[in-house]
């Protein structure tokens, strides 16, 4: 990890580690073994843990201290002052060993963003304590201040009560500690999602205010409020519902007067716990994050995508702007200053307009999916589409052919339907492209359907559609286009059920595409 990422450590942040890894192991005096500093729970080291994530090595003397301190005033050890300076020492030295880890592997936090690196934190916080745990206790056991028949039952208290107090703490402290994550708690405590929080402490009365205790019947409805959270709000959730259930659980124990057996336990219930809410939490989030990178992968696309169809739906309006642009040249110059000059201004103004109602849709629908609703025939409507693409045909040696089509009318955006028109016709010429061009043909019919509907068919001499690519044709990004996105097919189906209708292709030996839309229930002339 890069030095820059180390923070300085001032000196707020030096009296928070002092005082707050004192306060933190001050709640943990219960159940010591031997007269030692080993207890099934134990806080502070996750807050030591984290400081030396965020500000280095220079905070490892700091936490030496703090854990003298905590040792010789809170517990009253009765060893000699060098042995507990000693001691302080390589559990500081150790929790740095394993900081550096975290800070190679992990983020600059430390803690983990995603399912990877949950699994690379957890392991690294599970084999550094157990290190830390057996350099202490062989301390101990050397300088005889642990008799040997005890050293197997004091490194797992030792180990699984720092390795819980980082597992349950750690995430949560790095939140509280930095400003984003603060953000992501502050509406889970005041908001309307506080209600998790009030889940899980009614779970932990239920649990342990109902039936044996000591046999931990209703422990596992504790897992119902931590999914929940974590499914709902993700990591942020998990976390602090984890929080808040160790600490009820302590606080149980303590009220319940349960034996350091029972309270190991706990522990080691409440750490399945936190790793399966950690595990959903960042599942979530992951699941939140590829969705907000699809949506923006999508906009991009379909920025392109209105590219492509504002460059063809503006030709005809920037072509006839500079015809009238220059007959109003030619007329100023010729003296002109009557009818026939504010003709051709008017005409400049009418296709300007339309330039702009060509953006302004399309850039409203692929925005929002906004449409605006007219009454259009649908004669005039396939005439336009295909006039606009018949020089194209016609220098491509396509024949295409528009059957009448029958006197009705839709209520439609225009723009939206000429550009899924365009499209189909497009991908028609491209599909017949493969064929001589005395087999080039891409033909336009419509039939009006029962329940006042129309069906608007695109058929063309390529090779069709299988039923291999029906099933994937109409999915973003999927092409069979060496240079295509993969989009137009998509947001043509999105236009058309906008609109009521729907968008498919048949399986034939050649192109047929279908497109349904709702009509007028009395058609009219539509000549």
């Amino acid at each position: 990890m890069p030095k820059s990422a180390i923070r300085p450590l001032g000196w707020q942040a030096a009296l928070l580690l002092l005082l707050g890894y004192i306060a933190l192991d001050w709640t943990s005096q219960s159940h010591p073994l031997h007269g030692l500093a080993i207890t099934p729970w134990s806080p502070a080291p996750a807050l030591g843990l984290l400081c030396l994530v965020r500000y280095g090595g220079r905070a490892a003397p700091l936490l030496a201290l703090a854990i003298l301190a905590a040792d010789g005033w809170l517990r009253d050890l009765s060893l000699p002052w060098q042995l507990g300076a000693g001691l302080a020492i390589q559990l500081a030295a150790g929790d740095w060993a394993i900081a550096e880890v975290m800070r190679r592997r992990l983020n600059r936090k430390g803690v983990f963003a995603d399912r990877r690196g949950l699994i690379t934190w957890v392991s690294i916080v599970v084999i550094g304590t157990l290190f830390n745990s057996l350099a202490f206790i062989a301390g101990l056991l050397l300088t005889r201040f642990l008799p040997p028949e005890a050293a197997a039952e004091s490194l797992v208290h030792h180990w699984l009560g720092q390795l819980g107090s980082v597992l349950v703490f750690m995430p949560l402290l790095a939140m509280i500690m930095d400003a984003r994550g603060r953000a992501r708690l502050r509406p889970l405590l005041l908001g309307q999602e506080s209600l998790s929080l009030v889940a899980t402490g009614s779970v932990l009365a239920f649990t342990f205010f109902t039936g044996e205790m000591t046999e931990f019947k209703y422990f596992s409805v504790l897992f119902l409020p931590i999914a929940w959270a974590a499914a709902r709000q993700g990591l942020a959730g998990a976390v602090l519902t984890v929080g808040l259930t160790q600490l009820g659980v302590i606080a149980a124990a303590r009220l319940l007067g349960l034996s350091a057996i029972n309270v190991l336990e706990l522990e080691v219930l409440v750490m399945v716990l936190a790793l399966s809410g950690f595990f959903i939490g960042v599942v979530v989030d992951e699941k939140q994050r590829l969705g907000a990178e699809l949506q923006q992968t999508l906009r991009l696309a379909a920025a392109g995508e209105m590219a492509g169809a504002l460059s063809h739906e503006l030709h005809q309006p920037l072509t006839a702007l500079l015809m009238y642009a220059r007959a109003g040249q030619h007329l100023l110059a010729a003296g002109e200053t009557g009818e026939r000059l504010r003709d051709v201004i008017a005409r400049v103004e009418a296709e300007s307009q339309r330039a702009a109602d060509v953006v302004s849709r399309l850039r409203d629908f692929f925005r929002t999916g906004t449409t605006r609703l007219e009454r259009i025939w649908l004669r005039e409507l396939l005439s336009l589409a295909a006039s606009r693409l018949s020089a194209q045909a016609k220098q491509q040696g396509i024949a295409l052919v528009l059957h009448p089509a029958p006197p009705c009318a839709l209520w439609a955006d225009r723009l939206q339907l000429e550009v899924v028109l365009r499209n189909l016709l497009a991908n028609a010429f491209e599909a017949t492209a493969e064929r001589p061009e005395a087999e080039r043909q891409v033909r336009v019919s419509t039939h009006l359907e029962s329940a006042g509907r129309v069906c608007i068919t695109v058929e063309d001499s390529g090779p069709g559609v299988t039923e291999e690519m029906v099933e994937h044709l109409f999915e973003a990004f999927h092409t069979s286009k060496a240079s295509g996105m993969g989009l137009g097919l998509a947001i043509s189906r999105a236009i058309i059920e906008a609109h009521g209708g729907s968008l498919l292709a048949e399986v034939a030996d050649h192109g047929v595409f279908k497109v349904f839309l709702p009509i007028e229930e009395s058609p009219g002339d539509g000549t």
